[in-house]
């Protein structure tokens, strides 16, 4: 079990950061477009994203890395990786998602299509959540707190869009 462990914990933290270096090098919170954008009171300072990231990240590469590994071991035992092979494209599903709002919002610079983005994000994170409790109870505990901030960046996404939407036939400036 030792080398599925580390084999799948090594898979996931090098998932998990490809989709943290594909985020940052999108966003840029220091940048003319994200300081000119209106945002609720409520959006935390741009100092919290990436210590909330970081962890959130970190957490995600152990949960998902542990139960891959629990999954590749049921599937020595009953002939059949399939469980193993659908949690795997969850898993590369919900960060190729994750990564890609930045390029949403920071480069595309579509509030809208960011907020939707955000949304689909957030299913795929309450549903990866849910794959990874179906097998720990305590590591989807664990994880929960990332389906909830991406529930959370939903409804930053969705408040940001409505501040900045543009009337019909408005032109940005």
């Amino acid at each position: 079990m030792a080398h599925l462990k580390l084999k799948a914990l090594l898979t996931t933290s090098a998932l998990v950061a490809a989709t943290a270096a594909a985020g940052t090098a999108a966003s840029d919170p220091r940048g003319k477009y994200y300081k000119d954008l209106k945002k609720p009171d409520w959006n935390p300072p741009n100092e919290v994203f990436p210590i909330v990231w970081t962890t959130l990240y970190t957490d995600l590469a152990a949960t998902t890395g542990l139960t891959l590994a629990d999954l590749w071991q049921a599937g020595e035992l009953t002939g059949s990786n399939k469980e193993a092979n659908r949690f795997l494209a969850a898993t590369v599903t919900n960060l190729a998602l994750n990564g890609g709002w930045s390029w949403a919002f920071f480069r595309a610079e579509q509030p809208m299509l960011a907020a939707a983005w955000a949304g689909v994000l957030a299913a795929s994170s309450a549903d990866l959540t849910r794959r990874v409790f179906k097998v720990s109870r305590g590591r989807g505990a664990v994880l929960a707190p990332y389906a909830a901030w991406t529930a959370f960046a939903t409804v930053l996404s969705c408040a940001v869009w409505k501040l900045n939407e543009r009337e019909p036939g408005q032109h940005a400036s």
